[in-house]
């Protein structure tokens, strides 16, 4: 009776690890990004450099999402400048500090959401919209098997609370930039 226990763990511990395996990806994570905005009749174009060498704590995570549903954006704000940083965000010669990676699931592989406590840049040219208030840098990405994909990066962005404890963009200061991703070879 012991080695059937003992034997149903291993096979739940074998079938659980490999679930999350197929869902989640390898870290440390390298990835290269076209990056392109368009506004009005003008187009901008780059290459973006993400590192990710961990995800967020369930710990760290709930501390900051729970500052955010609780607090506000400010309180989000505060509490997301205390986590550590877990990669960085590269454009040009711009850089900031990722302090927030959630993955989740999703039918073509993965989201990531990934938040940098500074704005990266500012692009645009709306008049009377304030830079106040929009201190991060929001990156979206939808990524298959292989870390390739796409998404959007928010130079100046706020946060709100997401249905599912997590945090989805409020609002933004700057042109959206869409993302092309590809793996990089270098870890």
């Amino acid at each position: 009776m012991k080695t059937l226990r003992v034997a149903a763990v291993i096979a739940g511990l074998c079938l659980s690890s490999s679930g999350r395996a197929v869902a989640a990806g390898e870290y440390p994570l390298a990835l290269v990004a076209n990056a392109q905005a368009t506004n009005g009749v003008s187009t901008v174009t780059s290459m973006a450099t993400i590192r990710i060498d961990r995800l967020t704590s369930e710990g760290n995570r709930t501390r900051v999402t729970d500052a955010l549903k609780y607090g506000g954006y400010q309180n989000f704000f505060t509490a997301l400048r205390k986590l550590p940083a877990i990669g960085f965000i590269q454009l040009e010669q711009r850089k900031t500090q990722i302090r927030y990676a959630r993955e989740q699931p999703d039918e073509k592989g993965r989201r990531l959401v990934l938040i940098a406590d500074r704005p990266l840049f500012f692009l645009g040219n709306e008049s009377g919209k304030s830079r106040a208030g929009y201190e991060l840098t929001v990156i979206e990405l939808f990524l298959d098997t292989e870390s390739a994909g796409t998404g959007r990066m928010l130079g100046a962005a706020r946060v709100k609370p997401a249905p599912n404890d997590g945090v989805v963009v409020d609002d933004f200061a700057s042109t959206p930039v869409q993302l092309t991703v590809h793996k990089s070879s270098a870890k």
